[in-house]
């Protein structure tokens, strides 16, 4: 190395060397790390050479009872290894192995969040403690974007799988132990699973309803004519791109990943109706989806919008033909934050995304009987994860089970009484209609109106 002069070799492998980029002449000396291609660089804090070789000598056997002892061999800030793993990740996004997104979100955890916390701590100090210790003082520093100003558990998780991640990153560099990860673990720590935030039934066709009359109205502030056709263009497409991610539950990176080649054509089952075949690519995996009948033809109409159409092209694509890397999320925000829509906050105050489309499809699913093994495989995930995260929705399906025996819902020839509690204690009042009148009744087919009902 050029800054290094009056070098010394005490051994193969052990050199003590001066500094020609710094003035107080002390000491230093470098150890080739066992059985890899690198050196640790230690300051002997000496001007005396004799007592700098000695200093030397003692450090290269605490390295080499390191290295035997598998004991981490540098001391680092975590700010620093942090700064180490991001750079590994952006030479991955640049490779194509993660998206840039994820990246940025990292960058962003570890700038506005975790340094604060622990970057000035030495990475081998930082142990569970300081995981354990991290949500409460999250809560303590930030406000969330839900309406009561909380940060989200999901959040936290997000920043905390980043915050284990460097950690791993800085066991592989010798830089801690796995040891002191070992407690890094979401289950003892007290956030509750992240749950997808859909549209109800009566959003979902409040949103699309409105989209037809939205898509009419894309105009730019200058009133531009060539502009204009292109902001019709973009609102048309994502009208087509939301009923077929409703209609799919496609993930974000499989819509993105979606060429032209990747839609079969259309198939009959074993009923007799037609079903559409899907290849989607994502998360380093490849599986196969069918959907209903009806989302070919909004596959064709994307194809008569597209500027791109070839086998390799991207279905979801810019004005250009270009690959579509946002999926249209400014105009998602926007039909969702329109005072004829108010759809961008749940019910529960959270924020919906693109990713509150492949929500949907899973509830609906499931409300509409699908068992969720079958929805495992066509959504390529676990039967676990569908459990987790939808588990509200087994208290829709199932009313009959949770509500039995309260007043009100007492079951009747296999259908549930009409009305409930207060509508249930008014009719205990009324007399009980005779015998005949009783057959009558129990004859006539559920939800079959009278004939008096039906004159009117």
């Amino acid at each position: 190395m050029a800054f290094m002069h009056d070098k010394q070799e005490l051994k193969p492998g052990l050199i003590i060397f001066r500094r020609s980029d710094v003035k107080h002449g002390k000491w230093y000396c470098r150890i080739k790390i066992p059985e890899v291609d690198r050196y640790k660089i230690v300051s002997l804090k000496t001007t005396d050479v004799d007592h700098a070789r000695t200093k030397a000598f003692h450090e290269d056997m605490e390295l080499t009872f390191k290295v035997k002892h598998e004991m981490p061999i540098f001391d680092k800030p975590f700010s620093q290894v942090a700064a180490e793993y991001l750079d590994l990740q952006k030479r991955r996004a640049d490779a194509g192995e993660i998206t840039i997104k994820r990246w940025r979100n990292e960058a962003g955890y570890v700038k506005t969040q975790l340094s604060p916390y622990c970057g000035n701590v030495q990475v081998i100090q930082v142990g569970e403690r300081l995981w354990k210790d991290y949500p409460l003082w999250r809560r303590s520093h930030g406000e969330g974007r839900a309406m009561d100003k909380r940060v989200s558990d999901e959040t936290i998780r997000g920043e905390m799988k980043t915050f284990r991640a460097i950690m791993l990153f800085g066991a592989s560099k010798q830089y801690t132990t796995l040891e002191k990860i070992n407690g890094f673990t979401m289950r003892q720590l007290k956030l509750s699973k992240p749950r997808g935030e859909h549209f109800t039934l009566d959003e979902y066709r409040q949103l699309y309803t409105h989209a037809r009359e939205w898509v009419k109205g894309g105009k730019n502030k200058k009133n531009n004519r060539k502009q204009n056709k292109q902001a019709r263009w973009y609102r048309a497409m994502f009208q087509n791109f939301l009923l077929f991610m409703a209609n799919t539950g496609l993930r974000k990176p499989e819509a993105r990943n979606l060429r032209w080649r990747d839609i079969g054509k259309l198939m009959t089952g074993k009923d007799g109706r037609p079903f559409l075949p899907i290849s989607v690519r994502g998360k380093g995996k490849f599986r196969m989806l069918v959907a209903a009948a009806t989302v070919s033809t909004y596959v064709e109409r994307i194809r008569e919008l597209s500027n791109a159409t070839g086998p390799n092209d991207f279905v979801f694509t810019t004005f250009e033909g270009k690959r579509n890397s946002t999926l249209y999320e400014s105009l998602l925000l926007d039909i969702l934050s329109e005072k004829e829509t108010n759809l961008l906050l749940s019910a529960a105050g959270k924020r919906r995304n693109t990713t509150s489309l492949r929500h949907t499809y899973a509830t609906f699913r499931l409300m509409f009987g699908t068992d969720p093994l079958t929805l495992a495989g066509q959504m390529g995930t676990s039967v676990k994860m569908i459990q987790e995260h939808y588990s509200h929705v087994q208290v829709i399906k199932n009313p009959d089970l949770i509500l039995k025996g309260l007043p009100g819902w007492e079951l009747m020839d296999g259908a549930p009484a009409s009305g409930v509690n207060a509508d249930a204690a008014e009719a205990k009042g009324k007399a009980k209609p005779g015998k005949a009148k009783r057959q009558e009744q129990a004859s006539s087919p559920a939800g079959k109106a009278s004939r008096s009902t039906r004159r009117r």
